[in-house]
């Protein structure tokens, strides 16, 4: 049986929400959520939680949504935890150095590519547009780099024909979730 770690989970869209969901199956010791703040969408532009937000709500976590992640009193906050590893999965910011030498292990990514193809923002879309016939996720050890740092895991899907954005993202959180775990 592995060890279970003390974990602060770092996420926003639905992507997001199945490797959350693996680690707390796994029974590791997930101290907190940090998500986007709650945001205005669609015609009438009412207020959103991040689909990360909701589950972690559902499942009693602790929620953080941080307008800034430079703010002293959250980095007081995140020391205060002892954190063995923080786990990012489309958290949609930029995490400053200040926040990935905290964790004792370090800070861990799930990409939407195989990188270091399609670093950054949007791959799943990029990936598509661009006619690739595979895709993947990839679990890498962060630096400050934008998706730069030392890769642990990969693991490739063919794209079919008939995939839409949607339902690659489906495919690729599933398998990306189980990569996450299995990396831990």
């Amino acid at each position: 049986m592995s060890k279970k770690l003390r974990i602060c989970f770092f996420g926003s869209p639905l992507f997001a929400v199945p490797s959350l969901d693996k680690l707390r199956e796994a029974e590791h010791e997930i101290l907190c959520v940090i998500t986007q703040p709650p945001k205005p969408a669609n015609r009438g532009k009412k207020i959103y939680k991040q689909p990360v937000q909701e589950y972690a709500e559902k499942n009693g976590m602790k929620i953080f949504s941080p307008e800034s992640l430079y703010e002293e009193e959250f980095l007081i906050f995140l020391r205060s935890l002892k954190l063995e590893v923080i786990v990012v999965v489309a958290y949609g910011k930029i995490i400053p150095k200040s926040v990935l030498e905290l964790p004792v292990l370090g800070c861990i990514n799930l990409h939407a590519s195989l990188l270091p193809r399609w670093r950054g923002a949007a791959p799943i879309q990029r990936a598509i547009m661009s006619g690739d016939d595979k895709t993947g996720v990839t679990v890498m050890l962060m630096d400050e780099g934008l998706d730069t740092g030392p890769i642990l895991k990969s693991s490739e899907i063919k794209i079919n024909m008939n995939d839409s954005y949607i339902s690659l993202k489906n495919r690729l959180a599933t398998m990306g979730a189980i990569l996450l775990n299995d990396s831990i």
